[in-house]
């Protein structure tokens, strides 16, 4: 018989049964939320969102499904019509599944230097990968996308996840009310990483509208070649025109360094095995507490850490 340590608590749930879904599109969302105990900063509690747990495997599930779904329903998505955008690898990925499930053709553009792990997924959901330069990052993404819609736009629907307000609007109708449905009013702080950004407005604004005082805190790579797939340095980037630097009430820089060190905390002291953004998720958010000294944030993390277990993080 198993011994179980007096400080371990066990509990079997049979409030919700297992359910039968006809697509994997409706697992999208739901995810669940996890308190983050090893950050040492008494008077501060940390949850973190487990994206990792979406049918995909991120964040970017959330919006890739309402920008697919609004092109169904406004007919620009039709059976004789590619999905094509730039990503730096979780969007495609989350494309690359739907139009799998869906019956229809991705076409991507993606950077060179993704880890290796991304570039597989997405060869084994069929899409079509056209690489950009190692060196221009997702702004070379978003430059090869465009060059490839202006060859045949007629071939392409584009949902454009840098500039489509339904990015941040599927957060805006999921990830804050999930958020408030299980913290409520205890939450005092969300923070999140930019990428396209819709994540950190999308879900601020709804858990601003819901309780007025909670701060909005963005987090940024702290310098242009950073290493931490997924996340904009703004001031040296393309910047998406769903961003809005007044949606938010707080700026943090997070180091690269340090954000691997999470990475590998979250693993050996968590059992988290949490993506580069989540780390750095992490490492602005201890940034965050020390500052605050009490209080409860919220935070994502977009992804895990299967899809990087060859990147110089683990070496």
């Amino acid at each position: 018989m198993l011994d179980v340590p007096k400080e371990v608590s066990v509990a079997v749930s049979i409030s919700n049964p297992p359910r039968i879904f006809e697509s994997v599109t409706e697992l999208v969302g739901r995810t669940p939320m996890v308190q983050i105990h090893s950050h040492n900063v008494p008077g501060v509690e940390i949850f973190a969102k487990l994206e990792s747990f979406n049918p995909g495997g991120s964040v970017k599930d959330r919006p890739a499904l309402r920008m697919i779904q609004e092109g169904l329903k406004n007919g620009k998505l039709t059976k004789d019509k590619a999905i094509l955008d730039a990503t730096s690898g979780n969007t495609g990925i989350a494309y690359a599944m739907i139009g799998a499930a869906l019956g229809y053709r991705v076409v991507l553009a993606l950077p060179a230097n993704v880890s290796d792990e991304r570039k597989r997924i997405l060869k084994s959901f069929n899409a079509e990968v056209h690489f950009s330069s190692e060196m221009e990052g997702s702004d070379g993404a978003i430059l090869l996308a465009r060059e490839l819609y202006k060859k045949d736009p007629e071939k392409y629907f584009v949902p454009d996840q840098y500039n489509n307000p339904e990015n941040p609007k599927a957060h805006t109708l999921t990830t804050a009310e999930e958020i408030m449905e299980l913290l409520g009013d205890r939450i005092t702080h969300f923070a999140a990483g930019i990428g396209t950004s819709g994540t950190l407005i999308g879900t601020g604004k709804r858990l601003k509208e819901m309780k007025p005082s909670i701060k909005v805190v963005a987090m940024e790579p702290s310098q242009p070649f950073h290493g931490l797939e997924g996340l904009k340095h703004m001031a040296s980037s393309i910047v998406p025109g769903i961003y809005d630097k007044n949606s938010y009430d707080q700026h943090i820089d997070i180091d690269t360094d340090e954000s691997y060190e999470w990475v590998k905390v979250l693993a050996r002291k968590e059992g988290i095995l949490a993506g580069l953004s989540s780390g750095g998720a992490m490492a602005g958010c201890v940034q965050l507490a020390k500052e605050i000294k009490k209080g409860c944030i919220v935070t994502i993390f977009p992804d895990s850490g299967d899809k990087y277990l060859s990147t110089r993080v683990w070496e």
